[in-house]
Protein backbone atom coordinates (compact mmCIF):
# COMPACT_ATOMS: atom_id res chain seq x y z
CA UNK A 1 0.00 0.00 0.00
CA UNK A 2 1.39 3.49 -0.85
CA UNK A 3 2.31 5.88 1.98
CA UNK A 4 0.34 8.73 0.45
CA UNK A 5 -2.07 9.38 -2.40
CA UNK A 6 -2.55 12.70 -4.16
CA UNK A 7 -6.16 12.38 -5.30
CA UNK A 8 -9.16 10.72 -3.69
CA UNK A 9 -9.81 8.89 -6.97
CA UNK A 10 -6.53 7.01 -6.44
CA UNK A 11 -8.18 5.26 -3.49
CA UNK A 12 -10.89 3.69 -5.64
CA UNK A 13 -11.23 -0.03 -5.02
CA UNK A 14 -9.79 0.00 -1.49
CA UNK A 15 -11.99 -1.36 1.33
CA UNK A 16 -13.83 1.18 3.54
CA UNK A 17 -11.75 2.19 6.54
CA UNK A 18 -8.43 1.70 4.75
CA UNK A 19 -5.94 4.04 6.40
CA UNK A 20 -3.84 5.84 3.81
CA UNK A 21 -3.05 9.54 3.60
CA UNK A 22 -4.78 11.36 0.74
CA UNK A 23 -3.62 14.85 -0.21
CA UNK A 24 -0.46 16.91 -0.49
CA UNK A 25 2.39 15.78 1.72
CA UNK A 26 3.53 18.74 3.83
CA UNK A 27 5.47 16.87 6.53
CA UNK A 28 7.40 13.63 6.07
CA UNK A 29 7.42 12.90 9.81
CA UNK A 30 4.78 13.53 12.45
CA UNK A 31 5.33 15.69 15.51
CA UNK A 32 3.19 14.78 18.54
CA UNK A 33 2.76 17.38 21.28
CA UNK A 34 0.96 16.76 24.55
CA UNK A 35 -0.30 19.49 26.84
CA UNK A 36 -1.73 18.18 30.10
CA UNK A 37 -3.18 20.80 32.41
CA UNK A 38 -5.37 21.50 35.37
CA UNK A 39 -6.22 24.68 37.26
CA UNK A 40 -2.96 24.55 39.21
CA UNK A 41 -0.46 22.88 36.87
CA UNK A 42 0.40 22.49 33.19
CA UNK A 43 2.88 20.21 31.43
CA UNK A 44 3.90 20.32 27.79
CA UNK A 45 6.10 17.77 26.08
CA UNK A 46 6.79 16.18 22.71
CA UNK A 47 6.31 12.42 22.67
CA UNK A 48 7.39 9.71 20.28
CA UNK A 49 4.46 7.35 20.74
CA UNK A 50 0.74 7.77 21.44
CA UNK A 51 1.02 5.15 24.19
CA UNK A 52 2.73 7.79 26.35
CA UNK A 53 -0.61 9.55 26.89
CA UNK A 54 -2.12 6.56 28.71
CA UNK A 55 -1.32 7.96 32.21
CA UNK A 56 -3.12 11.18 31.27
CA UNK A 57 -6.32 9.31 30.43
CA UNK A 58 -6.69 8.08 34.00
CA UNK A 59 -6.14 11.51 35.62
CA UNK A 60 -8.54 14.35 36.31
CA UNK A 61 -6.59 16.78 34.10
CA UNK A 62 -7.50 18.00 30.63
CA UNK A 63 -5.19 16.71 27.90
CA UNK A 64 -4.59 18.20 24.47
CA UNK A 65 -2.87 15.92 21.98
CA UNK A 66 -1.71 17.74 18.84
CA UNK A 67 -0.49 15.62 15.90
CA UNK A 68 1.21 17.55 13.06
CA UNK A 69 1.87 15.71 9.81
CA UNK A 70 -0.45 13.00 8.47
CA UNK A 71 1.72 11.03 6.05
CA UNK A 72 2.77 8.64 8.84
CA UNK A 73 -0.39 6.68 9.68
CA UNK A 74 1.05 4.93 12.76
CA UNK A 75 0.05 7.73 15.21
CA UNK A 76 -3.46 7.81 13.74
CA UNK A 77 -3.76 4.02 14.04
CA UNK A 78 -2.58 4.26 17.65
CA UNK A 79 -5.16 6.94 18.43
CA UNK A 80 -7.87 4.71 16.98
CA UNK A 81 -6.71 1.72 18.99
CA UNK A 82 -6.28 3.49 22.34
CA UNK A 83 -9.38 5.71 22.15
CA UNK A 84 -11.62 3.25 20.29
CA UNK A 85 -12.20 5.54 17.31
CA UNK A 86 -14.19 4.16 14.37
CA UNK A 87 -12.03 3.24 11.32
CA UNK A 88 -14.17 5.42 9.03
CA UNK A 89 -13.43 8.45 11.22
CA UNK A 90 -9.72 7.67 11.04
CA UNK A 91 -10.07 7.37 7.27
CA UNK A 92 -11.70 10.82 7.13
CA UNK A 93 -8.87 12.28 9.21
CA UNK A 94 -6.31 11.02 6.70
CA UNK A 95 -8.35 12.18 3.70
CA UNK A 96 -7.53 15.89 3.51
CA UNK A 97 -10.21 16.60 0.89
CA UNK A 98 -13.01 16.52 3.46
CA UNK A 99 -15.88 18.97 3.57
CA UNK A 100 -16.25 20.68 6.99
CA UNK A 101 -18.56 18.55 9.13
CA UNK A 102 -19.57 17.58 12.66
CA UNK A 103 -20.28 14.01 13.75
CA UNK A 104 -21.55 12.65 17.07
CA UNK A 105 -20.44 9.25 18.32
CA UNK A 106 -21.05 7.41 21.57
CA UNK A 107 -17.98 8.54 23.48
CA UNK A 108 -16.49 11.25 21.29
CA UNK A 109 -17.28 14.05 18.82
CA UNK A 110 -15.55 14.53 15.48
CA UNK A 111 -15.11 17.93 13.82
CA UNK A 112 -13.24 18.66 10.60
CA UNK A 113 -12.64 22.08 9.04
CA UNK A 114 -10.18 24.04 6.93
CA UNK A 115 -7.57 26.45 8.23
CA UNK A 116 -6.63 29.30 5.88
CA UNK A 117 -3.47 31.38 5.80
CA UNK A 118 -1.90 33.98 3.49
CA UNK A 119 1.34 32.59 2.11
CA UNK A 120 2.60 35.77 0.39
CA UNK A 121 1.64 39.34 -0.48
CA UNK A 122 0.04 38.32 -3.79
CA UNK A 123 -2.85 36.63 -2.00
CA UNK A 124 -1.82 33.03 -2.41
CA UNK A 125 -4.00 31.25 0.14
CA UNK A 126 -2.75 28.16 1.93
CA UNK A 127 -5.33 25.56 2.93
CA UNK A 128 -4.87 23.04 5.73
CA UNK A 129 -7.34 20.48 7.02
CA UNK A 130 -7.63 20.25 10.78
CA UNK A 131 -9.54 17.40 12.40
CA UNK A 132 -10.63 17.47 16.03
CA UNK A 133 -11.64 14.59 18.29
CA UNK A 134 -13.26 15.65 21.55
CA UNK A 135 -13.56 13.14 24.37
CA UNK A 136 -14.07 13.45 28.09
CA UNK A 137 -11.08 15.52 29.33
CA UNK A 138 -9.22 14.89 26.06
CA UNK A 139 -8.94 16.79 22.78
CA UNK A 140 -6.96 15.43 19.84
CA UNK A 141 -6.14 17.68 16.87
CA UNK A 142 -4.73 16.42 13.57
CA UNK A 143 -2.91 18.90 11.33
CA UNK A 144 -1.27 18.61 7.94
CA UNK A 145 1.53 21.09 8.67
CA UNK A 146 3.88 22.13 11.43
CA UNK A 147 3.00 25.78 11.81
CA UNK A 148 2.38 28.33 14.56
CA UNK A 149 -1.40 28.70 14.37
CA UNK A 150 -1.90 27.24 17.87
CA UNK A 151 0.99 29.09 19.54
CA UNK A 152 -1.27 31.93 20.90
CA UNK A 153 -3.63 29.31 22.36
CA UNK A 154 -0.75 27.42 23.96
CA UNK A 155 0.49 30.69 25.47
CA UNK A 156 -2.95 31.30 26.99
CA UNK A 157 -2.83 27.85 28.56
CA UNK A 158 0.64 28.45 30.00
CA UNK A 159 -0.25 31.88 31.36
CA UNK A 160 -3.12 30.40 33.32
CA UNK A 161 -5.18 33.55 32.93
CA UNK A 162 -8.81 33.54 31.97
CA UNK A 163 -11.22 30.63 32.23
CA UNK A 164 -9.51 28.15 29.89
CA UNK A 165 -7.61 26.35 32.68
CA UNK A 166 -10.80 26.08 34.73
CA UNK A 167 -12.92 24.53 31.99
CA UNK A 168 -13.11 21.11 30.36
CA UNK A 169 -12.38 19.63 26.97
CA UNK A 170 -15.46 21.26 25.44
CA UNK A 171 -14.09 24.73 26.16
CA UNK A 172 -10.68 23.69 24.78
CA UNK A 173 -12.43 22.54 21.61
CA UNK A 174 -14.15 25.93 21.40
CA UNK A 175 -10.77 27.66 21.86
CA UNK A 176 -9.25 25.60 19.03
CA UNK A 177 -12.16 26.44 16.72
CA UNK A 178 -12.03 30.10 17.69
CA UNK A 179 -8.28 30.25 16.94
CA UNK A 180 -8.80 28.73 13.49
CA UNK A 181 -11.73 31.04 12.65
CA UNK A 182 -9.94 34.16 13.92
CA UNK A 183 -7.07 33.34 11.55
CA UNK A 184 -9.52 33.86 8.71
CA UNK A 185 -9.94 37.54 9.63
CA UNK A 186 -6.32 38.08 8.52
CA UNK A 187 -7.35 36.70 5.12
CA UNK A 188 -10.24 39.16 4.95
CA UNK A 189 -7.95 42.07 5.84
CA UNK A 190 -5.46 41.05 3.14
CA UNK A 191 -8.25 40.83 0.57
CA UNK A 192 -9.47 44.30 1.62
CA UNK A 193 -6.02 45.78 1.03
CA UNK A 194 -5.57 44.10 -2.35
CA UNK A 195 -9.04 45.17 -3.53
CA UNK A 196 -8.34 48.79 -2.50
CA UNK A 197 -4.98 48.76 -4.31
CA UNK A 198 -6.55 47.22 -7.41
CA UNK A 199 -9.33 49.82 -7.38
CA UNK A 200 -6.79 52.66 -7.23
CA UNK A 201 -4.90 51.20 -10.19
CA UNK A 202 -8.11 50.82 -12.14
CA UNK A 203 -9.06 54.45 -11.64
CA UNK A 204 -5.60 55.74 -12.59
CA UNK A 205 -4.36 53.37 -15.29
CA UNK A 206 -6.29 50.16 -16.00
CA UNK A 207 -4.04 47.47 -17.48
CA UNK A 208 -4.24 43.78 -18.24
CA UNK A 209 -2.45 43.24 -14.91
CA UNK A 210 -5.44 44.75 -13.13
CA UNK A 211 -7.73 42.27 -14.84
CA UNK A 212 -5.43 39.40 -13.83
CA UNK A 213 -5.50 40.59 -10.21
CA UNK A 214 -9.31 40.73 -10.22
CA UNK A 215 -9.56 37.22 -11.66
CA UNK A 216 -7.07 35.88 -9.10
CA UNK A 217 -9.01 37.39 -6.19
CA UNK A 218 -12.29 36.01 -7.57
CA UNK A 219 -10.74 32.55 -7.88
CA UNK A 220 -9.41 32.64 -4.32
CA UNK A 221 -12.77 33.87 -3.00
CA UNK A 222 -14.46 30.86 -4.57
CA UNK A 223 -12.15 28.49 -2.68
CA UNK A 224 -12.44 30.49 0.54
CA UNK A 225 -16.23 30.47 0.33
CA UNK A 226 -16.18 26.74 -0.38
CA UNK A 227 -14.14 26.21 2.80
CA UNK A 228 -16.05 28.58 5.09
CA UNK A 229 -19.70 28.28 4.06
CA UNK A 230 -20.17 24.68 5.34
CA UNK A 231 -18.62 25.78 8.63
CA UNK A 232 -21.84 27.62 9.47
CA UNK A 233 -23.71 24.32 9.53
CA UNK A 234 -21.01 22.75 11.72
CA UNK A 235 -21.01 25.53 14.31
CA UNK A 236 -24.80 25.73 14.31
CA UNK A 237 -25.06 21.97 14.98
CA UNK A 238 -22.63 21.88 17.91
CA UNK A 239 -24.80 23.87 20.39
CA UNK A 240 -27.82 21.79 19.35
CA UNK A 241 -26.00 18.57 20.19
CA UNK A 242 -27.34 16.45 23.06
CA UNK A 243 -23.92 14.98 23.75
CA UNK A 244 -22.98 15.04 27.45
CA UNK A 245 -19.46 16.02 26.36
CA UNK A 246 -20.67 19.59 25.69
CA UNK A 247 -21.83 21.43 28.79
CA UNK A 248 -24.71 23.88 28.65
CA UNK A 249 -22.54 26.79 29.76
CA UNK A 250 -20.20 26.25 26.78
CA UNK A 251 -22.94 26.63 24.16
CA UNK A 252 -22.68 30.41 24.22
CA UNK A 253 -19.01 30.24 23.22
CA UNK A 254 -19.73 28.02 20.22
CA UNK A 255 -22.47 30.45 19.20
CA UNK A 256 -19.89 33.25 19.36
CA UNK A 257 -17.65 31.41 16.89
CA UNK A 258 -20.73 30.87 14.73
CA UNK A 259 -21.29 34.65 14.70
CA UNK A 260 -17.68 35.15 13.60
CA UNK A 261 -18.17 32.76 10.70
CA UNK A 262 -21.33 34.61 9.69
CA UNK A 263 -19.40 37.89 9.65
CA UNK A 264 -16.66 36.35 7.52
CA UNK A 265 -19.20 34.85 5.11
CA UNK A 266 -21.04 38.17 4.74
CA UNK A 267 -17.74 39.96 4.13
CA UNK A 268 -16.82 37.45 1.43
CA UNK A 269 -20.17 38.04 -0.26
CA UNK A 270 -19.57 41.81 -0.18
CA UNK A 271 -16.10 41.25 -1.63
CA UNK A 272 -17.63 39.29 -4.50
CA UNK A 273 -19.97 42.22 -5.20
CA UNK A 274 -17.04 44.64 -5.04
CA UNK A 275 -15.06 42.54 -7.51
CA UNK A 276 -18.02 42.51 -9.87
CA UNK A 277 -18.05 46.32 -9.60
CA UNK A 278 -14.29 46.46 -10.21
CA UNK A 279 -14.70 44.30 -13.29
CA UNK A 280 -17.36 46.70 -14.56
CA UNK A 281 -15.04 49.64 -13.85
CA UNK A 282 -12.25 47.90 -15.77
CA UNK A 283 -14.48 47.26 -18.78
CA UNK A 284 -15.76 50.85 -18.68
CA UNK A 285 -12.23 52.23 -18.36
CA UNK A 286 -10.97 50.16 -21.27
CA UNK A 287 -13.99 51.20 -23.32
CA UNK A 288 -13.48 54.88 -22.44
CA UNK A 289 -9.80 54.61 -23.27
CA UNK A 290 -10.68 53.09 -26.64
CA UNK A 291 -13.23 55.85 -27.24
CA UNK A 292 -10.60 58.50 -26.54
CA UNK A 293 -8.24 56.89 -29.04
CA UNK A 294 -11.01 56.64 -31.64
CA UNK A 295 -11.96 60.28 -31.03
CA UNK A 296 -8.39 61.46 -31.67
CA UNK A 297 -8.13 59.35 -34.81
CA UNK A 298 -11.52 60.60 -36.02
CA UNK A 299 -10.48 64.23 -35.47
CA UNK A 300 -7.27 63.73 -37.44
CA UNK A 301 -9.21 62.00 -40.22
CA UNK A 302 -11.77 64.84 -40.29
CA UNK A 303 -8.96 67.40 -40.62
CA UNK A 304 -7.25 65.61 -43.49
CA UNK A 305 -10.39 64.68 -45.45
CA UNK A 306 -10.83 68.20 -46.97
CA UNK A 307 -7.12 68.38 -47.75
CA UNK A 308 -7.27 64.99 -49.42
CA UNK A 309 -10.33 66.14 -51.35
CA UNK A 310 -8.50 69.22 -52.71
CA UNK A 311 -5.37 67.24 -53.49
CA UNK A 312 -7.51 64.64 -55.27
CA UNK A 313 -9.17 67.25 -57.47
CA UNK A 314 -5.93 68.85 -58.60
CA UNK A 315 -4.28 65.50 -59.06
CA UNK A 316 -6.63 64.48 -61.88
CA UNK A 317 -4.42 66.13 -64.55
CA UNK A 318 -7.24 67.40 -66.77
CA UNK A 319 -6.00 69.71 -69.52
CA UNK A 320 -8.57 72.48 -69.09
CA UNK A 321 -8.19 73.34 -65.40
CA UNK A 322 -7.84 77.13 -65.23
CA UNK A 323 -6.12 77.12 -61.83
CA UNK A 324 -3.18 75.22 -63.26
CA UNK A 325 -2.15 78.22 -65.33
CA UNK A 326 -2.68 80.71 -62.56
CA UNK A 327 0.55 82.21 -61.16
CA UNK A 328 -0.65 82.29 -57.51
CA UNK A 329 -2.47 78.95 -57.56
CA UNK A 330 0.22 77.01 -55.67
CA UNK A 331 0.65 79.53 -52.78
CA UNK A 332 -3.13 79.89 -52.57
CA UNK A 333 -3.51 76.13 -52.27
CA UNK A 334 -1.00 76.03 -49.41
CA UNK A 335 -2.84 78.82 -47.64
CA UNK A 336 -6.02 76.75 -47.98
CA UNK A 337 -4.18 73.69 -46.64
CA UNK A 338 -3.13 75.66 -43.55
CA UNK A 339 -6.37 77.55 -42.93
CA UNK A 340 -8.72 74.57 -43.24
CA UNK A 341 -7.12 72.54 -40.35
CA UNK A 342 -6.96 75.69 -38.18
CA UNK A 343 -10.63 76.44 -38.75
CA UNK A 344 -11.60 72.82 -38.09
CA UNK A 345 -9.58 72.65 -34.86
CA UNK A 346 -11.21 75.88 -33.61
CA UNK A 347 -14.63 74.49 -34.52
CA UNK A 348 -13.99 71.16 -32.75
CA UNK A 349 -12.84 72.94 -29.60
CA UNK A 350 -15.94 75.15 -29.53
CA UNK A 351 -18.03 72.01 -29.84
CA UNK A 352 -15.91 70.50 -27.02
CA UNK A 353 -14.93 67.56 -29.17
CA UNK A 354 -11.29 68.18 -28.26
Amino acid sequence: MPDSLTNISDKAGMPPGTLVHVGDTHEAESRITVIDYSKENIEERIIGSIDEILPCLDSNTVTWLNIEGLKDIIPIESVGRILNIHPLVLEDILNTHQRPKFEEHDNYLYIVLKSLSVENSTLSIGYEQISILMLNNLVVTFKEKKDDIFIPLMQRLKNGKGRIRNMGSDYLTYAVLDTIVDQMFFIIDSIDEIIETTEEHLLVNPTSGSLSAIQQIKRELIYIRKSISPLREVLAAIPRSDSPLIQEKTHIYFRDVYDHVLRITETIESHRDMLTGLLDIYMSSVSNKMNEVMKVLTVFASIFIPLTFIAGIYGMNFEYMPELKWKWAYPTLWIAFILIPIVLIIYFKRKKWL
